[in-house]
């Protein structure tokens, strides 16, 4: 069952709640004030991969900025 995140529109409270999909916006309420006028947010979600962290390559590449280093030769564009 997915994760997913709502905000109180009474107390303003985020929180977490896992639900079946076909129940996500059905019967949802606040753990902190109990008020059932909440709203789903937008969640952002992370990946890993079994390779190198891309971060890291544009890091110790160049200049380290990643609108101008180029990861395979490592220099800048100036």
């Amino acid at each position: 069952m997915p994760i997913y995140e709502y905000k109180c529109s009474d107390c303003g409270k985020l929180y977490e709640q896992i639900r079946r999909m076909s129940e996500a916006d059905s019967g949802v309420e606040c753990p902190g004030c109990r008020s059932e006028r909440v709203k789903r947010q937008l969640s952002s979600f992370a990946t890993t991969s079994g390779g190198s962290n891309m971060s890291s390559q544009m890091q110790s590449a160049g200049c380290g900025k990643p609108s101008c280093c180029q990861i395979t030769g490592g220099g800048c564009n100036n």
